[in-house]
């Protein structure tokens, strides 16, 4: 049987859901049904892991940057329009907002049979300024037209995107950003050793927060949040999880605080399980959300979280039962409840426990290949 060839392409391969996802579905896609390929720009940090996939044909294209660049935009599009019309794909599969834009329309004037689109998160939101907000809507209303499928990551962004007049109804299908749930429940590692290694002291209550420094996480509010908490919780000690570009920023802001030593960043990590074993609280200022993954990390490890209720977060934290729900920016209402949280280590252990019981075979990431496969076969949103 010939094989379907499944393009996918991405903006950046940084150490994110979305890019660590792409990368578990190429490589465990059924090799006797598919033929995988990869197109992605260059200088993320899985970059080498990527070229290092057996059985998939990768492409790195040095104009497919970030940053909106008309010049290297213009330039990435005909990249991939070449490399598709050479490489004559049955299903291209987009991913991120520029990869997203580009890789749609390129693979419509390749004349790719099927194309297919996961919105991680939208690239307009609520505090964009609105001529952008609306200018990024429309972009994505056009493009959704020549889209065969859009996959959402939760329930909620279905709603956000009929409301916003992008795609139909029936070009949808919800596929769960998954995660290896097994892995983050056994916790995995020595609590007291992994620690150490941080540099939290073992009597500390850990609170800690997991994505890239920039605007979309908020992450000025998290060490806001950390100050009002440690000023009346002296034992409690911060982690941010992640790197990026806003780094000189946060560190700013951590070396004007009273206790400077309050919140650590330790950079990205790839011991992500052992550290959420040893961590006792997981918080998230994200501004807006697709369904983050970290949450869906943390409630596996038995942690309670408290997130501002965005997008999908609102569907996997259930307010006062898995965690607490935070109107965005009200940072006040954030460190309260983590208060909370830190003094009633009981309602913190029933809380992580509900959560870690919630998160099911759905959100595993083995069943979201399962359910991608079956979109390629069948060319029908689930």
């Amino acid at each position: 049987m010939k094989k379907i060839k499944v393009c996918h392409i991405i903006t950046m391969l940084e150490l994110g859901g979305a890019q660590q996802n792409t990368l578990y579905t190429l490589s465990h896609l059924n090799r006797e049904k598919f033929a995988p390929v990869l197109i992605t720009g260059k200088g993320g940090i899985l970059d080498s892991e990527a070229a290092a996939m057996p059985g998939v044909e990768t492409h790195f294209i040095r104009h497919l940057i970030r940053p909106t660049c008309p010049l290297r935009d213009i330039a990435g599009f005909f990249t991939i329009l070449w490399l598709l019309i050479k490489i004559r794909p049955d299903i291209v599969h987009t991913h991120s907002s520029k990869a997203g834009i580009l890789g749609r329309w390129a693979a419509y004037f390749a004349g790719v049979p099927f194309i297919v689109h996961t919105f991680h998160g939208f690239g307009f939101h609520d505090f964009q300024w609105a001529p952008v907000k609306y200018l990024y809507i429309c972009i994505e209303w056009l493009t959704a037209k020549i889209s065969g499928a859009l996959i959402v990551v939760s329930t909620d962004n279905i709603v956000k995107a009929l409301r916003h007049g992008v795609g139909r109804r029936e070009q949808y299908c919800v596929i769960r950003s998954g995660i290896d749930v097994e892995k983050y429940k056994k916790k995995a590692g020595n609590r007291a050793e992994k620690r150490k290694e941080l540099g939290i002291p073992a009597d500390k209550k850990l609170i800690a927060t997991i994505g890239p420094f920039k605007p979309q996480k908020n992450l000025e509010d998290f060490i806001a949040v950390a100050e009002m908490v440690n000023a009346r919780r002296p034992d409690t000690a911060f982690l941010i999880i992640g790197d990026g570009a806003g780094r000189p920023r946060l560190e700013l802001l951590i070396g004007s605080m009273e206790r400077p030593g309050t919140v650590k960043l330790p950079g990205w990590r790839r011991d992500v399980s052992e550290i959420l074993a040893a961590t006792d609280i997981f918080a998230m200022t994200s501004l807006w959300e697709g369904l983050p993954r970290s949450i869906l990390e943390a409630m596996s490890a038995g942690l309670p979280v408290v997130a501002n209720a965005v997008d999908g977060v609102r569907e996997i934290v259930k307010d006062g039962e898995t965690g607490f729900l935070i109107t965005p920016r009200d940072t006040k209402a954030m460190a309260e409840k983590l208060i909370e949280l830190a003094t009633n280590t009981e309602r913190a252990t029933a809380m992580g426990e509900k959560g870690r019981l919630q998160i099911s075979r759905e959100f595993d990431i083995a069943f979201m290949v399962e359910q991608q496969e079956r979109l390629y076969l069948t060319k029908t949103p689930i």
